[in-house]
């Protein structure tokens, strides 16, 4: 016990003393000191008093696939500083295959009493994933936010990217540059939002007379050597442009495209999605659909943090609109004669 309150205070820049009447309910502690000490105990791991539990720290979690697409740390930055401003410590969850699953870490933070939680990237958008656990936190009441579509039936509230006008903005650039055979490289066949891009593509492209055609839709894991595998099935279909579902999947499609002998954009056009860092230092400078990630972090945290609050948070879905930011792998499409 001596330990844990000299550690704790050494964490906080209190007294031992401050920490002991904090720990045992004794009044003379500012209500901002005696938040701090809580959220220092949770955040190292150590149990709060019986009498303590009841409370809710104000720590929040951020679950997320993974750190090695940028888009993701960036989305938790933006977060976490919001967070930070509102008085909230982000506890970052990451998955990594073999690792801690998506429900273990909810268990986790459950335990640890959080005010809240964000997912982004997670199973909530795969169709044929267990979702029992977003169920449980819904059943909880504690406010959980989603972002980027999500399966109909989990009634949370979401923060999402419009598909729909991200790929109408990809595909009215492609065709502008004289491109018929555009192919389409997306996420697993139960991914939500890959759904959403290949329905508002095939109606897009109706529209504008072009070919819909099931051989020039392939789907991956979202990584490079996902991206490779599909766009390299598609280049000998024909496809004289590829749209992809991320940035990774696109710089494996450029990729696929040189080891077939193909240039990019003189060759084969490609799109990304995301904008990610370091995009427009790529080799060439990849044209990409920018997600507003600045507002949409922002918008899951005052949507979180109001329902935190006891506020009333509307179960529906906002919709941000994309940009797409022409760089240099996309080009005019001359047809060889």
């Amino acid at each position: 016990m001596t330990r844990r309150l000299a550690e704790v205070a050494r964490q906080v820049g209190v007294s031992e003393a401050t920490v002991s009447r904090v720990l045992n309910g004794r009044p003379g502690v500012s209500a901002a000191t005696r938040a701090t000490v809580l959220t220092a105990l949770d955040v190292m791991g150590y149990e709060r008093p019986t009498q303590l539990r009841g409370e809710r720290a104000r720590l929040v979690g951020l679950v997320l696939p993974e750190l090695q697409n940028p888009i993701f740390p960036a989305l938790a930055e933006i977060m976490g500083n919001a967070l930070a401003q509102q008085g909230f410590t982000p506890v970052l969850c990451t998955r990594t295959a073999g690792g801690v699953s998506e429900a273990e870490y909810v268990e986790l933070l459950l335990q640890q009493q959080v005010s809240g939680v964000v997912f982004a990237g997670g199973l909530f958008a795969q169709a044929e994933a267990v979702h029992t656990h977003y169920h449980h936190l819904a059943e909880r009441k504690l406010p959980t936010v989603l972002i980027n579509a999500a399966v109909d039936h989990l009634g949370l509230p979401q923060v999402s990217c419009d598909d729909a006008v991200a790929v109408e903005q990809a595909v009215g650039h492609l065709t502008s540059l004289g491109h018929e055979r555009i192919g389409l490289v997306l996420g697993p066949a139960d991914h939500v939002p890959s759904r959403r891009k290949l329905a508002a593509f095939r109606s897009y492209a109706a529209k504008q007379g072009l070919p819909v055609l099931d051989e020039l839709v392939e789907h991956g894991m979202f990584s490079i050597e996902g991206g490779h595998a599909a766009a390299a099935r598609l280049y000998p279909r024909g496809a004289t442009a590829v749209l992809c579902a991320s940035d990774l999947l696109a710089l494996g499609a450029i990729r696929a495209a040189r080891r077939q002998g193909r240039s990019v954009p003189e060759d084969v056009s490609v799109v990304g999605y995301d904008d990610s860092a370091l995009m427009n230092c790529t080799d060439p400078p990849l044209t990409t659909t920018r997600q507003p990630i600045e507002a949409m972090g922002r918008a899951v945290v005052e949507l979180l943090v109001k329902r935190i609050n006891g506020g009333e948070v509307a179960v529906e879905e906002l919709l941000f609109a994309p940009e797409l930011v022409v760089r240099g792998s996309t080009a005019r499409h001359l047809p060889r004669g």
